[in-house]
């Protein structure tokens, strides 16, 4: 029953993944919150379990999706290179700081984080068509800076059990890279920050001896194999669908749907 269960999520979870354009960290996290708290796991526990399992599904998807986009040609490796090792550093330093805070403010936290996200989608899609004319040589900055950058949106991205995405386009696109290009390097990205996270969250959950069947550390293994699978599907049939539909009339239903939940989170973190 409970696989059962997982599948649905990871079909849920890929299926709006390639629909809205979004990673299904967005989904996963509140649909396996839903779901451990009536499985009746610890409060405590539950909101880090989702985060960390999150992540470690997001190993499958990334791999899958930075391989339709390396076909495209639109991972940018010489930035994926300046990125990745501050990615990974902070993505696991993110775990070890989502472990010392309570299930309840990071309910709160994630719950103002999908609001934003909700926000941006709703509000911020017109602004940002980037299409300068130094496309091909955007003027990125330095490599530290770019290794700083990386090191913040994988502390963020641990604490939100994402990959990234939401933070690494705007970070691209605001310095000149084409839309395409920003979404395949963030692809790209999207893999050291759910290997990191995810061994971040089984070490710093192994050592706060998590007492919940079939997980190691803040990852549950049934889930995580039960969403990856089903994901790595649902996802393509999303895209297919998307290209039917209008794209703004989805990310404003998304928009809702993550609003909807934000103000969940929040209601349950302030009971």
């Amino acid at each position: 029953m409970e696989i059962l269960i997982f599948l649905i999520i990871g079909a849920l979870a890929g299926f709006a993944a390639g629909l809205f354009g979004v990673g299904g960290g967005t989904i996963i996290v509140p649909l396996l919150f839903i779901v451990f708290t009536q499985m009746g796991y610890s409060p405590d526990n539950i909101m880090h379990l989702a985060l960390g399992t999150s992540l470690a599904t997001i190993i499958v998807t990334s791999i899958s999706s930075l391989m339709a986009h390396n076909k495209k040609g639109a991972v940018m490796w010489p930035v994926f290179k300046n990125l990745a090792p501050g990615l990974a550093i902070g993505c696991f330093l993110g775990a070890g700081i989502a472990g010392q805070i309570s299930g309840l403010y990071l309910q709160l936290i994630v719950g103002v984080f999908l609001l934003w996200v909700a926000y941006k989608m709703f509000f911020g899609g017109k602004k940002q068509v980037a299409s300068h004319s130094n496309d091909a040589n955007p003027e990125l900055p330095s490599k530290p800076k770019q290794l700083a950058a990386g090191g913040v949106i994988g502390v963020a991205s641990a604490i939100f059990g994402i990959g990234g995405g939401s933070l690494t386009v705007p970070y691209l696109t605001r310095y000149g890279v084409v839309m395409q290009k920003a979404v395949g390097t963030s692809a790209a990205c999207g893999l050291p920050i759910a290997i990191a996270g995810a061994l971040g969250f089984m070490i710093f959950g192994m050592q706060q001896q998590v007492d919940v069947p079939n997980t190691i550390g803040f990852v549950h293994i049934y889930a995580f194999l039960g969403i990856s699978i089903m994901s790595f599907f649902t996802a393509k049939v999303g895209a297919k669908v998307a290209h039917i539909l209008s794209p703004a009339l989805l990310k404003k239903c998304f928009a809702i749907l993550l609003t909807v939940v934000g103000f969940y989170f929040l209601y349950k973190g302030l009971l």
